[in-house]
């Protein structure tokens, strides 16, 4: 193990889209644990939408950076609850090393055949935040025709496949690129997709999805949420899960749709935190470990090698350069 442990640190608030210029990376010596805590080797790191909000006014400046995150525990000074070599999910992320608390740490299940990956991905916050939004927000029904703006991210693509999985009618996604537009169809199970900078939302979801939707899962805002109100049927449902369309554009206009439509067709518009359902995670696992072992259901991940590159995948992912899931990988760590 080196004595050195980075951490990424916040150095300014962006105004727009973030650049290197806005963090840098800080070195100190690798900390030791006190009583009741244990030092863990970070091996794998989620960069997730949400971080560009929280880089607006939450994360403090020139602190270590939060994020979720699997390592090792390899010193430990609670050897009960904190055993050395065990594998945990925490959130002191963006850095080598952390110093944690048994309450700030969850042990990860033993499921053979499964990545460690997946862990932070269909496993992790992503697939919990597309399994909630189906399952407890949209209350989905078999047959139901779902339509998911960015569709090709981590939370759309897990969406699709659980989707795909629960019984869904017709599904619809909407991405970035034409590129993105093919895996969704030809590998997520996407009925149909569009590429949103090829003409109107409203217009290409109407070609898609003629006869209407009856629940929209809704990770961008903007015109894709106008839209989505306008071609839901009687009893349509919004899940509203992220803004990411706006996040680096503050003057964007509002979202403009017939208000009318809300009241007339009993639509139901509701957002959520993941957090607050994390009583889930174990149906979670129960639904979806036996598929991934089956084959059933497949990983969606675009994975950086190197945590100096933490950054650079950050970034790449508000410029929607990741397909499923982006994830950063400990340099020295094996691929699994």
């Amino acid at each position: 193990m080196t004595d050195t442990a980075l951490t990424v640190q916040q150095t300014a608030r962006p105004t727009g889209f973030p650049t290197p210029d806005h963090f840098r990376f800080a070195e100190s010596p690798v900390p030791e644990p006190a009583p009741g805590t244990a030092l863990v080797e970070n091996l794998y790191w989620s960069v997730d939408p949400y971080h560009r909000e929280m880089m607006d006014e939450h994360f403090e400046l020139n602190a270590p950076l939060e994020g979720r995150t699997l390592g090792r525990i390899v010193a430990t000074r609670d050897p009960v609850a904190l055993p050395e070599g065990e594998i945990v999910f925490h959130r002191q992320g963006w850095r080598t090393h952390a110093v944690v608390r048994p309450e700030e740490v969850r042990r990860l299940p033993h499921h053979d055949g499964v990545p460690l990956s997946a862990y932070l991905s269909v496993l992790g916050g992503t697939g919990l935040t597309a399994y909630v939004g189906l399952t407890r927000i949209a209350r989905l029904r078999e047959g139901d025709d779902l339509f998911v703006s960015a569709a090709a991210g981590g939370v759309g693509t897990a969406t699709g496949r659980f989707a795909r999985l629960l019984g869904a009618g017709r599904l619809i996604g909407s991405a970035g690129t034409p590129e993105k537009v093919r895996y969704l169809t030809e590998r997520v199970g996407y009925d149909e997709a569009f590429d949103y900078h090829s003409g109107p939302v409203a217009d290409l979801l109407a070609e898609a999805a003629p006869t209407g939707i009856d629940v929209f899962v809704d990770n961008v805002g903007g015109e894709h949420l106008g839209a989505a109100v306008g071609a839901l049927r009687e009893r349509g449902r919004v899940v509203r899960i992220g803004t990411v369309g706006q996040y680096n554009t503050p003057e964007a206009p509002p979202v403009l749709f017939n208000h009318a439509d809300v009241v007339e067709k009993s639509l139901r518009i509701e957002g959520f935190l993941v957090s607050n359902h994390r009583d889930v995670q174990e149906e979670l696992y129960e639904f979806a470990v036996p598929r991934l072992l089956s084959g059933a259901l497949a990983l969606d991940e675009t994975v950086v090698v190197g945590f100096e590159r933490i950054v650079e995948a950050f970034l790449l992912m508000l410029r929607g350069g990741n397909t499923g899931k982006i994830l950063v990988r400990a340099a020295d760590r094996p691929h699994g």
